[in-house]
């Protein structure tokens, strides 16, 4: 008898009752990819933080009744999965966590270690919020920062990335405090676009993948692009073909968003593109590096 007939996905987020974002993202991706996604919310709010006015409520104190109920289900999970966590108490919960329900290599820990953005920390990320998720990182087998969150991580200006190099000698940092895989988002790239560029420690090579620009700016497509590339992973592709599978539907998520009188908070139509996760994957832009 199989036990787990589908892979379990612990995924520790927020939740927002309006606009595409977090655990609104991350369960439908996993679920079209074929995953069960177990969630464990953070906070619910009304919408997501870029809306005004937003309600708030703080679920950190039912975080442990949550994960010692688990226990006691003897739970599984073949993943787990961590974005927006609101505070140096959630991040100290989400390492007992993993420490609780990590299986060796058995169980895959991705940490999106959200904490800023456009070279600053989000309003309500201080100091103790950053030194917190460094010790969050050092448990992750996969990261996923911006440039921002890189210097952060790393104690850096955080404006001081400005190319692949840049990224690369940063990447090497970030693998020595321990993720076996570094995935860093909105990289600038030549000629007006960003690009993602990753490492995997394992085969000591370097990848990118261009994305062309495009002028919108739409909440949600972090979080979007980590499912996609957790899913794809454990679906068993390559850290290439995931990267290129996860920028490429972000790319295709926007291009069908862009062109609608539309509020752009509310996120990319998500709606309109989870069924190309179902399709064959046609690889068309990811290079390697060589480190100079």
């Amino acid at each position: 008898m199989v036990k787990n007939p589908v892979q379990r996905v612990a995924a520790i987020h927020d939740l927002s009752g309006f606009g595409r974002a977090s655990l609104t993202v991350v369960i439908p991706v996993l679920s079209s990819m074929g995953f069960k996604v177990c969630p464990i919310p953070t906070a619910v709010l009304s919408t997501h933080s870029q809306f005004k006015n937003y309600r708030f409520v703080d679920l950190t104190d039912h975080i442990p009744g949550i994960m010692q109920h688990w226990k006691e289900l003897s739970l599984t999970f073949d993943a787990i999965y961590s974005g927006f966590l609101g505070s140096a108490r959630q991040i100290d919960m989400m390492v007992e966590f993993i420490n609780e329900f990590k299986n060796g290599d058995e169980t895959l820990v991705m940490v999106d270690p959200v904490l800023g953005d456009n070279g600053k920390l989000y309003g309500p990320f201080d100091n103790e919020m950053v030194e917190e998720m460094r010790k969050l990182v050092q448990k992750a087998d996969i990261i996923t920062p911006n440039i921002t969150e890189v210097g952060l991580l790393l104690e850096d200006n955080p404006t001081l990335i400005t190319n692949t190099k840049d990224t690369i000698k940063a990447i090497d940092k970030l693998t020595a405090m321990g993720p076996e895989i570094v995935v860093v988002t909105s990289v600038p790239d030549e000629e007006g676009r960003t690009a993602v560029v990753a490492y995997n420690r394992n085969d000591g090579r370097y990848w990118k993948v261009p994305v062309d620009y495009l002028p919108a700016a739409f909440p949600g497509t972090g979080d979007t692009f980590a499912s996609v590339l957790l899913g794809s992973i454990l679906q068993g592709d390559n850290l290439p073909m995931s990267l290129d599978r996860a920028t490429h539907f972000i790319s295709h998520g926007v291009r069908s968003t862009f062109g609608f009188d539309y509020d752009e908070k509310e996120g990319i139509l998500l709606e309109k593109v989870l069924p190309t996760l179902k399709t064959p994957v046609q690889l068309s832009s990811y290079e390697v590096l060589k480190k100079e």
